[in-house]
């Protein structure tokens, strides 16, 4: 029997990604983009899922007969409705570590531009503003050194300890952070509280959860450094995005930098796209994990875990 293999969203990977063939019978469906209204009709008859964006909601899980297995293009599930799958006995499995280089690269991308005021600068220059000044450099923008400066982590996974282990070569001092609220986590954490109120540069690296929606909002940018970055390489709705508005609007804290939002693509009339008039705010289209090596790397580790199902010894389950 030939499996049925449907991918909803394989635009979500460029052109040039190879998706390699495995050891089984299968059939390999490619959609582009699917709308909520086609997933039933396209899914009905499917053995398994591939989905990276697309919501897999128990409607659809429940109306899949054939479905034995999602596999998910990307390390966070939150698009899946996880306890329907336990319920239909389907499994689902996840990528793991692949972004180990290409998101703490970018991460560093985003400080470095924002601790630099490289976009303020770059624009300046556009405008004309260098032969204006009459000499040799201008100071219109601050610019600091990361050496002796304090960067504090939130999340303590790979993407966590490599950007950690990159903040040490340039001479940074690195907090891990405790889990808000939590501070017995041992000599290796500093309590959330310091790690908001005690660095120049915050970057998250957790996941969305329940317990992170909204983790940094309108008390912690009060308690923040004026002169502090943020940085959001992770998850729209870990930071309340009203909250960073009036903390960037307000002077609160110095600048900030966006890889996600909760809305993606954003409203027009949003706050991310509002800020994204100001010079020391850059906003990326979730694009830090979207090395060519990364997605290739990804879409290899999506057909192994496949091909481990159908082996009978499924791999990088998360339910």
């Amino acid at each position: 029997m030939t499996v049925k293999i449907v991918f909803l969203d394989h635009d979500t990977f460029p052109e040039g990604i190879n998706i390699k063939k495995i050891n089984k019978e299968y059939s390999l469906e490619l959609y582009g983009k699917t709308s909520e209204d086609e997933i039933i009709e396209r899914v009905k008859n499917a053995n398994i899922i591939i989905t990276n964006k697309v919501k897999i909601t128990k409607k659809i899980i429940e109306s899949a007969k054939q479905l034995k297995f999602i596999s998910v293009a990307a390390t966070g599930t939150d698009v899946i409705d996880i306890g329907a799958c336990n319920e239909c006995n389907i499994l689902v499995s996840n990528i793991r570590n692949y972004a180990i280089n290409t998101v703490p690269e970018h991460t560093f991308t985003l400080i470095l531009a924002l601790r630099r005021s490289l976009l303020a600068y770059a624009q300046s220059v556009r405008n004309g503003r260098w032969q204006e000044s009459g000499q040799f450099c201008y100071f219109d923008y601050k610019i600091n050194n990361l050496a002796g400066s304090t960067l504090g982590i939130i999340g303590d996974g790979v993407l966590g300890k490599a950007v950690a282990d990159i903040a040490k070569a340039f001479g940074m001092k690195v907090l891990f952070s405790t889990y808000k609220g939590t501070n017995n986590m041992g000599p290796l954490y500093t309590p959330f509280e310091d790690v908001i109120s005690k660095s120049d540069i915050i970057s998250i690296h957790c996941p969305l959860l329940k317990s992170t929606k909204d983790l940094i909002s309108f008390s912690e940018f009060e308690q923040m450094k004026p002169s502090c970055i943020l940085i959001n390489t992770a998850r729209g709705g870990i930071v309340n995005e009203e909250a960073l508005y009036g903390a960037l609007i307000n002077n609160k804290i110095l600048g900030a930098g966006f890889d996600v939002c909760i809305s993606e693509p954003p409203e027009k009339e949003s706050y991310m796209m509002k800020l994204t008039q100001l010079s020391n705010f850059i906003l990326t289209p979730h694009i830090s994990w979207a090395s060519f090596e990364a997605i290739q790397t990804l879409s290899d580790m999506m057909m192994d875990n496949i091909e481990a199902f159908l082996s009978g010894h499924p791999q990088n389950l998360v339910n």
